[in-house]
């Protein structure tokens, strides 16, 4: 994307964009409740974004045609994964499960992308790594529970706590795919993933109406749709494809831990909710992780480069 200059070259700047969009996404999903129906969100959300894709990338798509095509498979399995199946296997959980089990369990993400790296790619993961990633982790157990160990300790296994484990399996999956992608340009990439998502999200809006639980937007509705479609859906899956990109998918996952404190930061300001000081724990934690596992990372490949 040459128009965004020097910034689609900064991963972090890239990645922590990402998150915060991916953050109000949660927040919008609040707003959508009784406005629409969570299929119908996710059918909206691709097929707006495979609109916009065929105005933007309509070219880049056409000239890449002949080396996506033979990894049309792959690339169709990652869209209804990662995209059309995590975001319906989200809202499904959200009528079964609390937040609470939600936060922590999207908090995994990291976690499987780091073990199926190393299962999948060999990857090695380090102790400082390792380290960074547990305080990571931790930073999001804080925000999930309040602070509470006794919440903690209350946790309970639901259905809805199975589907947001399974989503967060497929995310993993798409993240760690993302690093065999073909090699064309991202928007082209992407125009395909959205083609694929909003097709697969149509079975998806058939079973929501036929059991009679399909909801059409209204105004308010349309407005959460249209911020989702644009921010969390086209340009953090693009930010987010760069990222992986550039600094690989063990080393972006990492960043995914960074949504659960951005959403208490957006609930905090935008939906009314008192800041308590395990907020700015869990943000010292979450943050410190990162600073850590990225700054080894990066002492690493200084001292590879000869530096």
């Amino acid at each position: 994307m040459p128009f965004l200059g020097s910034f689609y070259g900064k991963p972090m700047l890239l990645l922590v964009l990402t998150t915060l969009m991916w953050s109000g996404n949660a927040v919008a999903s609040q707003l959508a409740v009784g406005h629409v129906s969570p299929m119908v969100v996710v059918f909206l959300r691709w097929a707006i974004v495979a609109a916009l894709m065929s105005m933007i990338a309509w070219g880049e798509l056409v000239a890449s045609w002949k080396a996506i095509r033979p990894h049309l498979h792959s690339v169709s399995l990652m869209a209804a994964f990662g995209f059309s199946g995590f975001n319906g296997l989200f809202y499904l959980a959200a009528h079964n499960t609390t937040a609470l089990n939600m936060g922590i369990l999207q908090g995994s993400i990291p976690m499987i992308v780091v073990l199926g790296a190393y299962f999948l790619y060999g990857a090695r993961v380090t102790l400082v790594q390792f380290i960074g990633i547990l305080l990571t982790l931790l930073g999001v157990f804080v925000v999930a529970s309040q602070g509470s160990l006794a919440v903690l300790l209350n946790l309970h296994i639901n259905p809805g706590d199975a589907l947001m484990l399974i989503a967060a399996v497929f995310y993993a999956g798409y993240t760690l795919a993302l690093r065999n992608r073909p090699k064309v340009p991202a928007l082209a990439f992407f125009a395909v993933m959205a083609y694929v998502a909003a097709l697969v999200s149509i079975p998806m809006l058939a079973i929501e109406y036929s059991q009679e639980t399909l909801v059409w937007p209204s105004f308010q509705g349309w407005l959460v749709i249209l911020y989702i479609a644009i921010c969390p859906s086209f340009l953090a899956q693009i930010f987010y494809i760069r990222g992986v990109e550039l600094i690989g998918p063990n080393r972006a996952g990492v960043f995914v831990n960074l949504v659960p404190v951005f959403a208490s930061a957006m609930a905090i300001i935008l939906l009314g909710e008192v800041f308590a000081f395990y907020h700015g724990l869990a943000l010292a934690l979450v943050l410190g992780g990162i600073w850590i596992a990225e700054k080894f990372a990066w002492e690493k490949q200084f001292k590879k480069a000869g530096g």
